[in-house]
């Protein structure tokens, strides 16, 4: 067991589903730890999924991993992939293979390969780095532990961005989380690459991607091709209206798909019911921006069904202290009674009750009402 091989296994046995992994993995020939965990783990961080390259059969793999599973693995036949959920992590295991682009910018055709084709396929040298499982042997492509040492992005061969153009989000990605530098001949390729003629839904996969980064704004720095304009100075100010239970991700999507602002957008980027509806809220924003005047009341109107990303999206255009006061305060605000209260002191069940609520509401939001359920109980039977 070489030295940086060591160093990944004992690391791998304290990451997340990595001890289900060496366990599964054990007694089997050709099984390999390879591209950003390895990267990860040789930086001394913990990496966000588990890839494995199986040089040979993978169904004796997934066959362990998925007996400590709680759910049968998920299999892509196209590409010779499936991804396993263990309780602790995600655990993505492929045959090695070769790929080949017919098309640029579309799905490669595959074909099972040996690891050394495996590792020469991928997007840069520091993520073309794989560790057997069994003997702890560390196998690279050329340049990569070199790259990883200087901190520096390198794609693997000249047509890199063309074969694949979503490699230019992932630079973005890696250059942005990682902190690394980008190797001059690599950023040329990449200055004259673009993401035109790419399908939507894999840009918007790659997207979505990005905007989990820890600074999903700077993921995105400099991509060209994007089918979105980057509003960064509304995007950051809606960001720090943003209160810690929304969802920035969907926040900053919806406002740079503003532009866009379709079914099929939405659509392609694969997200649930509810993801969708974030998104069309914040395409509001404008509407949202021009109706957040007035008394607290007034607010609470306008955005009491609106979720906080849309209100902190329509804050970043302007009324940015009426999105904060209600983000942090107004919206929070709840009266001590309820209608079997009202019921209780004689009012008739029915829509009477919710009128007679919402106006209370209304009163002690704008400072009407002494504290106290007495006070919000007068206030509604009057």
């Amino acid at each position: 067991m070489d030295a940086p091989g060591r160093i990944v296994l004992d690391a791998l046995g304290r990451a997340p589903a990595g001890p289900e992994l060496l366990a599964a993995a054990a007694g089997l020939p050709g099984v390999h730890l390879v591209g950003g965990a390895v990267r990860d783990l040789l930086l001394g961080s913990t990496p966000r999924e588990l890839d494995v390259v199986v040089d040979g059969d993978p169904a004796p793999l997934l066959a362990r991993l998925s007996a400590g599973a709680p759910g049968p693995a998920t299999v892509h036949p196209r590409f010779a992939t499936a991804t396993v959920t263990v309780p602790a992590g995600r655990i993505d295991v492929a045959r090695s293979r070769r790929e080949r682009y017919p098309i640029p910018g579309g799905l490669p055709e595959v074909e099972p390969a040996p690891l050394a084709d495996d590792l020469l396929r991928r997007d840069f040298t520091v993520n073309a780095i794989a560790v057997s499982l069994d003997a702890g042997e560390l196998r690279a492509a050329p340049g990569a532990l070199g790259d990883l040492d200087a901190r520096r992005l390198r794609v693997l061969h000249d047509r890199s961005f063309v074969e694949d153009p979503t490699r230019l989000l992932r630079l973005a990605r890696y250059r942005a989380r990682l902190g690394f530098a980008v190797e001059p001949h690599t950023a040329g390729l990449a200055a004259a690459a673009s993401l035109d003629g790419v399908s939507g839904a894999r840009v918007g996969a790659e997207l979505r991607l990005a905007l989990l980064e820890p600074d999903p704004l700077a993921a995105l720095d400099g991509v060209r091709g994007l089918p979105v304009k980057i509003d960064a100075p509304v995007a950051r100010r809606a960001t720090q209206l943003l209160p810690a239970d929304g969802r920035v991700d969907l926040m900053i999507l919806g406002i740079l798909t503003r532009q866009v602002a379709t079914e099929a957008w939405l659509e392609s980027l694969g997200l649930t019911a509810r993801d969708r509806d974030v998104g069309r809220a914040v395409w509001g924003a404008d509407r949202l921006a021009g109706a957040m005047a007035g008394a607290p009341s007034a607010l609470h109107a306008a955005l009491a069904r609106e979720p906080v990303e849309a209100v902190a999206a329509a804050g970043a255009l302007g009324p940015g202290e009426a999105a904060r006061r209600w983000l942090e305060e107004l919206r929070h605000v709840r009266l001590e009674i309820g209608g079997e209260d009202l019921v209780g002191a004689g009012i008739p069940p029915g829509p009477d009750i919710g009128r007679r609520l919402a106006r209370t509401l209304g009163r002690k939001l704008d400072g009407e009402l002494a504290a106290g359920r007495a006070a919000e109980l007068e206030s509604a039977l009057g």
